[in-house]
């Protein structure tokens, strides 16, 4: 496949997107409302879907476009001591879930980011977060999986392709980054 069909393809994909716009619209508002209340948004993946948790966490913690106040944001796969530590003493299907027994509340916004919605550590941490009030989402590809039955909300990439989904989630999390910080610090960010 040549690059231009790569991205000739990838347009295609992106098309389709539109029509998660209400609920994208809906995680933000939920985002907006956490922060609003003294919350946080803690996130977590395996693999690729990590390293979007950790992109995820870098844009809130520090600016997306705009030079403003930091925002509480925490990533569960970043500390590979208590991943290690819970995957030895309790396995590995509770590296996301025992975390969040010590930091979750109510006012939280909790996601889960699986390209497959199957990762059954990610639906393990999206049902307790539930479960303790906080507001669940899966980032999520395929046909959303397990997951798509256990988060709040679920923002499911139309795709199979695991590539493809990865290219649409990191989209979604700069969106939502840039209309976070747009709506919580009431400054238009200008597009070129």
């Amino acid at each position: 496949m040549s690059f231009s069909n790569k991205i000739q393809n990838l347009v295609k994909v992106l098309d389709k997107l539109i029509f998660l716009e209400d609920d994208i619209n809906v995680v933000i508002e939920n985002i907006i409302k956490c922060y609003n209340n003294n919350g946080k948004v803690i996130v977590f993946g395996n693999g690729g879907s990590a390293s979007d948790a950790l992109h995820f966490c870098a844009e809130l913690q520090g600016r997306f476009f705009l030079n403003r106040k930091s925002l509480n944001a925490v990533c569960l796969n970043a500390n590979v001591s208590t991943m290690t530590a819970v995957s030895n003493d309790f396995g590995y299907n509770e590296i996301f879930r025992k975390p969040l027994e010590g930091m979750v509340c109510k006012n939280d916004v909790v996601i889960g980011i699986s390209t497959s919605g199957n990762s059954q550590n990610v639906s393990i941490a999206l049902d307790y977060a539930k479960k303790s009030n906080a507001y669940s989402v899966g980032l999520l590809g395929k046909d959303g999986g397990i997951i798509k039955d256990i988060a709040h909300k679920c923002l499911i990439m139309p795709s199979s392709q695991t590539p493809e989904i990865q290219e649409m989630h990191i989209m979604v999390i700069h969106y939502i980054c840039q209309i976070v910080e747009e709506k919580l610090f009431n400054e238009k960010i200008k597009s070129n």
